[in-house]
């Protein structure tokens, strides 16, 4: 197993007590392999992530960058601190102007991460300045907050002179860095939308932009059943995923289903938050598209509908119930069965 491990995890490490415990060590341990995975939301490879053995709670996502911005340590135990301390400095806008972070303070704020040379950043920040737009003239204290993975300061100017709000001093790469070690950024374009008080409402503001683009739904809250689209479907890479197939030809059969999952989904995220840790699934329904024929060829599913599933794209795991009908005691029960590791696996 402890081979196994590795070749998925690659260099993940926890730190425990300050000890650093290699996977290998972990594995000997019996620690599962899904569960790590899916637990840390690792996406890519190689991972570091630091944990408080204490409590099971994620110290630091980004280890790799702590370890590269403080190697002597002298920050340690790299706890996450609060945003408006992260973020507190100079701030620019796209004429030249500068303003104090403290500008930030009792609005809504977007923290975007992003880079000109990423063509799926270009293409989210045309449909975000006109969100940007929407929202300010509807009276919402509302901002955006850039944070550039640009590699020249040349191309940083080009980019930020599209954008309407306000950017971190591409100069000032340590507080750059600093805000990707906050969120645990592995990837752009990535969207943390924050409260008023610097708490996140969510971590998936692309989809939200893409999916609301007159943004009656801002600021965004998570919804705890999504209905699986193009613009959400790369959720599912994120970690296990409930999907519930169901025949969309038929009217309100979709509205159907997620009022049937929703107690169930509202019940496992309270559970977890309660905890301060992340919901071990997300929970979707899928109608009849281009979109889902494609995820269901791909995961090998039968044509049924309604189809009651669990996909674990990252472990390429699927589990499966095919039965006539489907009812809350029947998720309940499946869902359970899952948490505690009751239900064989099959092969995507």
């Amino acid at each position: 197993m402890a081979g196994a491990l590795t070749d998925v995890l690659g260099e993940v490490l926890v730190a425990a007590d300050g000890e650093e415990v290699a996977v290998s060590a972990l594995a000997a341990r019996g620690v599962s392999l899904l569960k790590l995975w899916n637990k840390y939301r690792v996406s890519n490879i190689p991972s570091l992530i630091f944990i408080d053995a204490s409590t099971g709670k994620v110290v630091c996502r980004n280890g790799l960058l702590v370890i590269r911005d403080d190697p002597e340590g002298l920050e340690f135990p790299w706890g996450p601190k609060p945003f408006s301390e992260v973020v507190a400095g100079p701030l620019l806008r796209n004429n030249g102007q500068t303003l104090d972070s403290s500008a930030l303070e009792g609005s809504h704020v977007g923290v975007y991460f992003s880079a000109h040379w990423c063509p799926p950043c270009r293409s989210l920040t045309r449909v975000l300045v006109e969100s940007y737009r929407k929202i300010k003239e509807a009276g919402q204290k509302f901002e955006i907050l850039f944070v550039s993975a640009d590699r020249s300061e040349d191309s940083f100017k080009q980019y930020f002179s599209e954008m309407p709000w306000v950017a971190v001093p591409y100069a000032d790469e340590a507080r750059r860095s600093r805000l990707n070690r906050l969120y645990g950024i592995q990837g752009i374009p990535t969207l943390i939308v924050l409260d008023s008080k610097g708490d996140v409402i969510t971590r998936q503001g692309r989809v939200e932009v893409l999916n609301d683009i007159e943004c009656h739904e801002f600021p965004w809250h998570p919804k705890p059943v999504l209905e699986l689209t193009d613009s959400n479907a790369v959720q599912l890479n994120e970690g296990p995923c409930l999907v519930l197939f169901v025949d969309s030809e038929d009217d309100g059969e979709s509205e159907a289903a997620k009022q049937l999952i929703q107690p169930i989904a509202e019940k496992i995220i309270a559970k977890y938050k309660a905890k301060e840790e992340e919901a071990p699934l997300l929970f979707f329904v899928a109608g009849e598209d281009d979109m889902t024929d494609s995820l269901r060829d791909y995961t090998n599913l039968p044509e049924a509908a309604p189809l009651l599933t669990i996909l674990d794209m990252s472990a390429r795991a699927k589990y499966v119930m095919d039965v006539e009908e489907i009812t809350p005691e029947i998720v309940e029960a499946f869902v359970s069965d899952f948490l505690a590791d009751k239900l064989k696996p099959e092969p995507i």
